[in-house]
């Protein structure tokens, strides 16, 4: 069977790479750096239904994120997130924040307003971020 990404996350956001375990989302949302790893695990909902292996790779790709997210925008705080509510699929939102956002220091979910990353933006924003993770 091959990997099915929950409806939710395909219309909010933009595949950006598959690293060895998780498919790497940028959110459709340039108010905040937002990446969302979710794990190409058929019917995967919570981090226990994967293997210990597979958590452990897991947590490497969420530091590997966080350490791009580091480098490039140098946010303030990085919100990491696995909530499941909205969408069942299991999926990790690393989310850059400043002091400067437009919601700081409320959360995004529920209080960020969408603003899509107009079009040449959004390309050099996926390149940006293809190349600081070496694909």
């Amino acid at each position: 069977m091959s990997f099915l990404l929950d409806a939710r996350l395909d219309a909010d956001c933009i595949e950006v790479a598959d690293l060895e375990l998780s498919r790497l989302l940028l959110m459709n949302n340039r108010n905040v750096p937002w990446l969302i790893l979710v794990p190409r695990k058929d019917n995967a909902a919570e981090l226990t239904d994967l293997t210990l292996s597979e958590q452990h790779v897991l947590l490497d790709e969420i530091n590997l994120i966080t350490r791009v997210q580091q480098k490039l925008f140098s946010p303030d705080k990085i919100n990491t997130a696995a909530i499941g509510n909205m969408v069942r699929q299991l999926h990790i939102h690393v989310i850059g924040r400043f002091k400067s956002d437009p919601v700081w220091p409320a959360p995004v979910w529920g209080n960020l307003a969408a603003e899509p990353y107009h079009e040449g933006e959004l390309l050099q924003r996926v390149q940006l971020l293809r190349h600081a993770i070496c694909i």
